[in-house]
């Protein structure tokens, strides 16, 4: 054990070294782009070679600690966001605190922290079974982008949106809790009159009480894009399928959507009168995807399809953040490029090449992190799945790699969908081996221990936090992007990692 006050000290040191973006360790200098200008201007720039540690400490008290943090109750939260300004002063950005699902007791229930992480990894399971059926079934006409209302497969079980965000709906504006979805391409609340509607926390939107709402004809050019779109007198019904057996129906129709200080006029939406499911007192859904009908883009005419966000732990006391238009481009990032799988098109795939364990990188063919001409395979980024998965021949690699260089830790049994855990019961803090990302073109990304290696209950089991991937399909999932800001760039095609952390 360690004397807890070093412990902290030198653990914020190391997590400070580590947060930022690194090129490969050889001599060579590799080519990447960064955001220099406010007018987010694409340029190219050598990066500086350096290296980084190949070990950092884990604070096991202050994790399990954590564990024990009663999550927010909503009243508090929407004080939080009606009283605290959301620092959007700037033309162009619209900018949103996000909390995570398991901050927000809804029901006013507290769990303990097994109940919840075990909650936390059947919704993942099924997030991910759906995502890659998605993407398997990518090529069949159901699943276009531009089919507003065609099925659209989220893993959104019993409320496995992970993240949530505030936003007004209609005008005047009313608040509503909403679900952010990285890969679905569509926005939608549930309306009045609800022929069926599942418990939501505010009030349900009334469109007859919001002077903006406009319901979309069945001749317009936006009820054209709903695949098989119903029309009712004279409106265009929509109806949209999850994955997991949840739905939404109702009409489309225009509305203004107010996010901080910012009013964004004439947002495609869905105005749900018969829906199913449990999305943990959420009114709805806030879709950004990389299509055309997503919310960002829908934006993209005006403030460029971009938008950066930054996730934060269940177990922190901070809101992360949620920004849109090519203002919120940081400057100093590390930027990748951005791939576009044709036969998903909703997703963000990044390109990897490798994956590396204290001072190796592990010995894994970069063929299998590929996307291929067919739409298999490839890396997508995800907010609504947990926990990273890889491909089994590289995940295992990775996994002995890993518990190659912990063998002075304690081992525990496999949990859940782990298979790889400790037990750190007494001890303060632990050394454990860097773990780190390299991207295709040379950044890597080095994450935080806390990123890797999670507390699954309050006794101080710890697991590696990656799992094996059912597919070809690789998933960066939400964990591992906690603390990092995370800049998508649609219009230049590249996606920023950094510089800033939440």
């Amino acid at each position: 054990m360690k004397n807890m006050s070093a412990s902290r000290a030198l653990l914020l040191l190391v997590v400070a070294m580590l947060l930022h973006l690194v090129t490969c360790t050889t001599t060579t200098t590799t080519t990447t782009s960064t955001a220099t200008t406010h007018h987010n201007t694409i340029t190219k720039a050598k990066t500086k070679t350096s290296s980084y540690p190949d070990f950092q400490l884990l604070n096991v008290k202050q994790a399990i600690t954590e564990t024990k943090i009663r999550p927010l109750k909503p009243s508090l939260y929407q004080e939080l966001s009606m009283n605290i300004p959301n620092d959007s002063g700037s033309e162009g950005k619209q900018k949103l605190k996000l909390v995570h699902r398991d901050k927000v007791s809804f029901n006013n229930k507290f769990h303990n922290h097994s109940h919840v992480f075990h909650a936390r990894m059947q919704r993942d399971v099924k997030r991910v079974v759906s995502l890659i059926r998605r993407v398997s079934s990518g090529s069949t006409a159901s699943y276009g982008v531009e089919d507003f209302g065609s099925e659209v497969v989220s893993g959104m079980d019993q409320g496995s949106g992970e993240y949530f965000v505030r936003i007004g709906v209609g005008s005047p504006p009313r608040s509503q809790y909403m679900v952010i979805d990285s890969g679905s391409d569509i926005v939608w609340v549930q309306c009045k009159p609800c022929t069926q509607c599942y418990h939501q926390t505010d009030p349900l939107f009334d469109p007859a009480d919001s002077a903006s709402f406009m319901g979309v004809s069945c001749s317009s050019a936006v009820c054209d894009q709903v695949d098989n779109a119903g029309c009712n007198s004279g409106r265009c019904r929509y109806e949209v399928s999850y994955g997991d057996g949840s739905s939404t129906k109702g009409t489309l129709a225009l509305e203004t959507l107010t996010l901080g200080r910012t009013v964004v006029q004439n947002v495609a939406i869905g105005c749900g009168h018969m829906n199913q499911g449990m999305f943990v007192g959420a009114a709805g859904l806030l879709g950004l995807g990389g299509g055309s009908m997503s919310f960002v883009g829908q934006l993209s005419r005006e403030r460029g399809n971009a938008f950066s966000y930054c996730l934060v732990s269940r177990v922190t006391n901070s809101n992360g953040f949620l920004e849109f238009g090519s203002e919120a481009m940081p400057v100093g990032a590390a930027w990748i490029p951005l791939i576009r799988n044709p036969h998903s098109p909703s997703y963000y795939y990044i390109g990897l090449s490798g994956l590396g364990v204290g001072d190796m990188k592990v010995p894994i063919s970069e063929d299998i992190f590929e996307l291929t001409e067919l739409g298999n395979g490839g890396v997508v980024m995800d907010t609504g799945t947990a926990v990273t998965r890889f491909p089994t021949v590289a995940y295992e690699a990775f996994r002995d790699a890993f518990i190659d260089q912990t063998g002075n830790l304690p081992r525990a049994s496999g949990v859940s969908i782990f298979d790889t855990c400790y037990n750190l019961f007494g001890f303060l803090s632990v050394r454990v081996p860097t773990v780190s990302f390299y991207f295709s073109g040379g950044p890597i990304l080095t994450l935080p221990a806390n990123n890797f290696l999670i507390p699954v209950d309050d006794a101080g089991t710890f697991c590696f936090a990656f799992a094996p991937s059912p597919s070809g399909l690789s998933i960066l999932g939400n964990i591992q992007q906690e603390g990092i800001q995370i800049s998508v760039d649609g219009a230049n095609e590249f996606v920023g990692f950094g510089p800033n952390v939440c």
